[in-house]
């Protein structure tokens, strides 16, 4: 593919930039007329409006180019297809096929992969049916009323998103937590004032080994125990998300309930698996199915639709315009949405897990700066925190806003100022006001000074008519396909996580030495640390227990 920097439309980029990197969005908008109607986009329920971005047709041009000469179509379609693109660990990436309609054909090695999906979301589905039908009761005969999913990573942000943003959707009566840190903290916090007889856990790791679910896990099983007195309740209380089924039932889990999913769906990718059962047991079946049409509609979309109007393109082009010539270190994720609250969050691990890399497919080192970081809260949240340092701070964050025109409340009216916030913070994000004009609103010129906010601050606008599974999973997929678009340009393995196994393989070796009290090779720093950690923990009468 060759050295992205010395590809012809990398280096037009450079000299576009060069030309271009002071224009001011007061002036590009003043001297194109038609911009904002040109510079939008619709798919699967969602209206992105990017023109308040900083760039004309010739930087689209150039971008649509790298695009080109950097296969972007054709990568998209092996991945689309079930092509080893996860080079690192030799498999296909087919989250895509997790929302498959039934009569497709998408095959890994041979093998079509759509039955076997499709087997697994019917048996999900028959599951949450008897759990909110109260067929399935726990064992004192007691139908579910809480729902604890432990999980971490993917197993845990995907099916908490889903849930806080279709909660309107739920069942009434019928509540979910999401456990992920291993500080038994958070645990005991999930179990309080939940009555044992009516808690189902949900275990969900691939394994079945991950350390930090299954510490969790093994608790969660001994406070059941000690709560309903025998064993024999796991089998009505657990159920696991996991392809080691021989683990799943040594735990006490019966074979019957537990949930697979396969090594082809990476676990930032996998929340319309059977990673997704706690969530689906929430808004039922047909909900979940609405959520994966969404998805559907949006990857039809980005199989079909040209460059130029091609979403999840323009946005990945988007963010690699700013990533790598503006020297934009992050971005921004602002949803205008209550529900949404958990978007940041999930979308850090999914940007930054799948492009945070600094070698590329081949193991070379890459050239440019991948991933952006990834942060944000809800409006208006964050307009009385960090949006101070958007305005006048000398970095700059471009911004992804997102907003629905019909609210989850009652509220009309709270609604519509919350809209209206978010209109406001893209338009005064990028046009600013000037010293010259408040002074003509009659700001002192000793105060105009600080008040003053230059803009030219870039965001995209996406806005769906209202935040339903359908859209919802449109979201989901668009960002997905948006980081494929940013890895495909920086030639890296957006699907592989190398990285997060090495902190992991760490902490096994140091759990046993304080487990044994006896420290083995680190550094002087670290050393220090378990010496002082151990010593305050002896003189505490502090034990490791199980």
């Amino acid at each position: 593919m060759g050295h992205l920097t010395m590809l012809p439309a990398w280096q037009a980029l450079r000299r576009h930039y060069d030309q271009f990197k002071n224009r001011h969005l007061r002036e590009l908008f003043a001297e194109d007329g038609g911009r904002a109607e040109r510079y939008v986009l619709e798919a699967a329920g969602l209206f992105l409006d990017y023109s308040k971005n900083r760039l004309n047709d010739e930087t689209l041009a150039c971008l649509l180019d790298l695009a080109r000469e950097r296969n972007v179509e054709a990568q998209r379609d092996a991945m689309l297809s079930g092509v080893h693109i996860n080079t690192s660990e030799d498999r296909p990436a087919l989250h895509t096929a997790l929302r498959a309609p039934r009569d497709a054909i998408i095959c890994v090695n041979g093998h079509n992969v759509v039955p076997d999906v499709h087997k697994v979301l019917d048996h999900m589905g028959a599951f949450a049916r008897d759990v909110r039908s109260a067929t399935w009761r726990g064992h004192t005969g007691k139908p579910i009323r809480h729902i604890i999913n432990i999980g971490i990573g993917g197993s845990f942000l995907g099916p908490q998103l889903v849930y806080d943003a279709l909660r309107p959707y739920a069942l009434a009566g019928l509540d979910c937590t999401f456990v992920a840190n291993i500080d038994g903290a958070e645990l005991a916090e999930a179990l309080a004032g939940k009555d044992p007889a009516q808690t189902l856990f949900i275990v969900a790791s691939k394994t079945f080994s991950t350390l930090e679910t299954l510490t969790n896990a093994r608790l969660a099983r001994r406070w059941l125990i000690e709560s309903l007195g025998t064993e024999e309740a796991v089998a009505r209380h657990f159920v696991a998300v996991s392809a080691n089924v021989e683990a799943a039932v040594e735990f006490g889990i019966s074979p019957e309930n537990v949930f697979g999913f396969w090594d082809w769906v990476g676990g930032r990718y996998s929340v319309e698996s059977a990673i997704g059962l706690a969530a689906m047991v929430a808004i039922g079946r047909d909900v979940f199915g609405e959520m994966l049409a969404g998805s559907r509609a949006m990857d039809e979309h980005f199989r079909s639709a040209p460059l130029a109007a091609n979403m999840p393109v323009i946005m990945g082009l988007v963010s690699v315009w700013y990533n790598n010539f503006f020297g934009a270190e992050t971005l921004a994720i602002l949803p205008y949405a209550h529900a949404l609250a958990r978007l940041p969050a999930y979308l850090q691990q999914l940007v930054m897990e799948s492009n945070g890399k600094r070698v590329d497919a081949m193991g070379e080192l890459v050239e440019v700066d991948t991933g952006p970081v990834v942060w944000g809260e809800p409006g208006v949240d964050g307009q009385h925190s960090f949006h101070q340092l958007l305005y006048q701070g000398t970095r700059l964050v471009p911004c992804d806003m997102i907003g629905f025109v019909e609210p989850l409340s009652r509220y009309h009216r709270s609604h519509d100022l919350l809209m209206a916030s978010l209109f406001a913070q893209s338009e005064a994000l990028a046009f600013g006001r000037t010293g010259e004009q408040l002074r003509a609103l009659g700001v002192p010129a000793a105060r105009a000074q600080f008040e003053a906010c230059e803009g030219n601050r870039p965001t995209n606008m996406l806005l769906g008519q209202r935040l339903d599974a359908g859209t919802l999973g449109a979201l989901i997929a668009l960002y997905e396909h948006s980081v494929f678009v940013q890895g495909a340009i920086w030639g890296v393995d957006s699907f592989d996580q190398w990285g997060v196994e090495l902190g992991k393989d760490m902490a096994r070796h140091i759990i046993r030495e304080i487990e044994t009290g006896i420290v083995g090779e680190h550094d002087a720093s670290t050393r220090q640390l378990l010496g002082r950690y151990l010593a305050l923990r002896h003189a505490n009468g502090h034990q490791v227990r199980e």
